[in-house]
């Protein structure tokens, strides 16, 4: 079953919303283009009727746009989930970018720029946005471009199969919803969001390869989507460029076309690299993150395999059905390829659909083993759709197993984040406000009443019973294995910090300072944006100590030293935080510790506090040896 391009006649009439399959002629040298004679038929097709043409596909898709742009002008709420403050990133990153720090060259930043960009330039737009669904939609600039034409041109084939394209494409990238799942209470997923887009562009990419012969919009879409992933993530790049190989090898773009996309990209990267310095320090950045993450990447083929069993499972014995199906022709391409090796020959042999399947589920896991979450495998869509479409050709019994596997395949993961969305938005209907004062559109969440009310208690034990918690951080565990997923933790960190907030605000008044820099020795760092403010130059965002942060050099520390107010989080204790506030010791030593809040504690520059605040507040500095006894560093008073 070779993977081409089906040449699909309508059965009634131009705008019938089905079709008839006929073999299309075979793909037998590297880049050949669409058949001539299937666009002369497009051409001398009539034009559509207006409402045929508002039905189409492509209508549908430039209405998504349009959608999104108008819900982000109201102030909605979504139901708070697991993780959640993974979302702060993106307002740190933007924060930084607005003030006119360049990601990567002024801070270090886990994956590229182009996510804060985005953000950035979304929060501008509409600052008064739901943030989980602006990180969601913003990508809609980057994914419906190459995507369009690709839908245009099938569209006048067959408005069915052009749908079938669209409607994941639109599912996945509408609904800020993983395929895994951390919490059994309704609840949208603020965490994994660089891999949905990611996984979303990939999608994209895909279709693009499958199902679009003509070269120059291969090039541009190439460049395009090679470019998008390369500043996303860069396992994001390595998977397209994986792909984008085999569609090479497979005859599937030609040289030339390559070569234009090739160009295209390197282009960018000069241009970006000549202006502001990007592409070197985000390729040291990247290096830094490797050296800091090598030798678990077998053991973590095994992990994206076992967590997405449900997809790779199923895929596996889809794979095994097709090529066993397709095992005879195979072979017979194979024969002729040893008998006369030529280039022509190879691309008939790759170009086919379990080829095809098994490099793209290839590349998927590649890329989960890298994910804590996101939307693994929808990159399968595009080849699982082609799949069902060539199986109309063969025996019953072996057309009902393809289209079953298929199914068991796609399905799932598909049903799971339409379902779980619908059931957040329909059980947020009995959800309670977050309540805060200081955390402008970062706050527009809810939540169970429970979830709140335990949020606040457990906050209030976290400050009276500090000793506990440093007990439990001095073995090197957390108060709970999974905490950060837990809800109650992800409300009362926010409800922490409008706290917070306000500590900073009342602090000043009293004191008449204004901390203008702000450091937070914390996973992120939301003070900035919500007070409008500036973060520390070339420290880490998103600061996973474990594998995010590496050691500072001495114009870290110095930056370090020279922010106004480095904020530090007592509610609870964990090993996390301290491990940062390790690694910036050198950037601390000589500070003043006052209490912000009751679950953060400040770090001043002596220069930066007023003269009254000197003499009220004593001589108490911040050291080094307060590492060294956890439970007499927090068991010491704190000057209010």
């Amino acid at each position: 079953m070779p993977l081409r391009i089906l040449r699909l006649q309508p059965i009634l009439k131009v705008d019938s919303p089905c079709w008839e399959k006929t073999a299309g002629p075979p793909n037998s040298r590297a880049g050949s283009v669409l058949a001539v004679s299937s666009l002369s038929e497009a051409s001398r097709r009539p034009a559509l009727s207006g409402l045929a043409r508002l039905a189409a596909p492509t209508t549908f898709a430039l209405a998504l746009p349009v959608l999104a742009a108008l819900l982000l002008c109201l102030k909605l709420t979504l139901p708070l989930g697991p993780m959640y403050w993974d979302l702060v990133v993106f307002f740190d990153g933007a924060q930084r970018v607005l003030s006119g720090q360049i990601p990567s060259v002024d801070f270090f930043a886990p994956v590229g720029a182009l996510g804060y960009w985005l953000f950035a330039a979304g929060l501008k737009l509409f600052p008064e946005a739901q943030p989980l669904l602006l990180a969601q939609w913003m990508l809609l600039v980057v994914t419906l471009p190459p995507l369009l034409p690709v839908l245009r041109s099938v569209e006048t084939r067959s408005r069915c199969l052009a749908f079938a394209l669209l409607v994941p494409f639109a599912v996945f990238q509408m609904l800020p919803m993983n395929v895994e799942q951390y919490s059994t209470y309704p609840s949208v997923d603020g965490y994994g969001i660089y891999n949905r887009q990611v996984a979303e562009v990939l999608y994209v990419l895909t279709t693009v390869l499958v199902f679009e012969r003509r070269q120059r919009v291969l090039a541009f879409a190439i460049a395009w989507c090679v470019t998008a992933l390369f500043f996303l993530k860069i396992t994001g790049f390595i998977s397209a460029g994986l792909l984008c190989a085999f569609a090479f090898a497979a005859g599937r773009i030609a040289l030339r076309t390559a070569l234009a996309a090739l160009a295209l990209f390197v282009a960018v990267l000069c241009g970006l690299e000549a202006s502001l310095g990007l592409v070197s320090a985000y390729v040291g950045g990247i290096l830094q993150l490797v050296a800091m993450n090598e030798g678990v990447l077998a053991t973590r083929f095994l992990q994206a395999a076992s967590i997405h069993f449900g997809i790779f499972g199923t895929a596996l014995c889809l794979l095994a059905a097709v090529a066993a199906i397709g095992l005879r022709p195979a072979l017979g391409d194979a024969t002729d390829l040893l008998k006369r090796p030529r280039l022509s020959a190879l691309a008939k042999l790759l170009d086919r659909d379990m080829v095809w399947l098994a490099v793209t589920l290839f590349v998927g896991l590649f890329f989960e083993t890298q994910n804590t979450g996101g939307q693994a495998f929808i990159l399968l869509w595009p080849i699982l759709l082609h799949i069902t479409v060539s199986a109309t050709h063969l025996r019953a019994r072996q057309a009902v197993l393809v289209i079953t596997l298929v199914a068991a395949t796609a399905m799932p993961p598909f049903v799971d984040v339409l379902g779980r969305f619908t059931r957040a938005i329909i059980g947020q209907m009995q959800y309670v406000d977050l309540p805060h004062t200081h955390l402008r559109n970062l706050g527009s969440v809810t939540q169970r009443r429970e979830i709140i009310e335990r949020a606040e208690k457990m906050n209030a034990i976290y400050t009276e019973f500090p000793e506990t918690f440093a007990a439990i951080a001095a073995k090197d565990l957390l108060p709970t294995f999974t905490i950060y997923s837990e809800l109650d933790f992800q409300a009362g960190w926010l409800m922490e910090i409008d706290e917070a907030v306000a500590g900073i605000l009342a602090y000043e008044a009293a004191n008449g300072v204004r901390f203008q820099t702000i450091m937070s020795l914390n996973f992120v760092n939301p003070f900035p944006y919500l007070l409008d403010r500036q973060a520390p130059l070339h420290i880490a965002i998103g600061a996973d100590p474990s594998r995010a942060v590496p050691a500072p050099d001495g114009e870290e520390l110095e930056s370090v030293r020279a922010a106004d107010l480095i904020l530090y989080p007592t509610c609870p204790i964990t090993t996390a935080n301290i491990a940062l506030r390790t690694i910036y010791a050198a950037g601390l030593e000589g500070r003043r510790e006052v209490r912000i809040s009751k679950c953060w504690i400040g770090y001043l520059k002596a220069e930066r506090q007023s003269r009254r605040t000197q003499q009220n507040e004593g001589r108490a500095s911040w050291t080094p040896g307060l590492l060294s006894n956890l439970g007499e560093s927090w068991l010491k008073p704190t000057i209010q």
